[in-house]
């Protein structure tokens, strides 16, 4: 957005120092690169990143679907959970009192 599009919805920035003279909105999931190494990016708050299906598979788990918020900090102890392991002998599940994923 620029120039008059860009006045419609915000202050002239001829005469408002706090509006940028350019606004670019991009469209989610387009990775800006020149570059043909890179194919995926991550860490955002779009739809796509924050809402991400996790399937565990393991014999001793009955099959379930959980639609609960979780956190990726929970993947490690409910990985070592479903293995046998003790999650507590990781000091970041100690000390940040993570949980292992519900239902498992």
């Amino acid at each position: 957005m620029s120039g008059e599009a860009l006045k419609l919805r915000f202050q002239d920035p001829l005469t408002d120092s706090r509006t940028p003279d350019i606004i670019i909105t991009p469209d989610v999931g387009v990775i800006y690169s020149l570059s043909n190494k890179k194919n995926a990016e991550h860490g955002g708050f779009a739809e796509d990143d924050v809402h991400v299906a996790l399937i565990v598979s393991n014999p001793r788990i009955e099959a379930a679907t959980i639609n609960t918020g979780v956190q990726t900090t929970q993947i490690a102890p409910t990985i070592l959970e479903a293995l046998g392991l003790d999650p507590q002998d990781l000091d970041g599940v100690r000390l940040e009192g993570t949980v292992s994923l519900p239902g498992l």
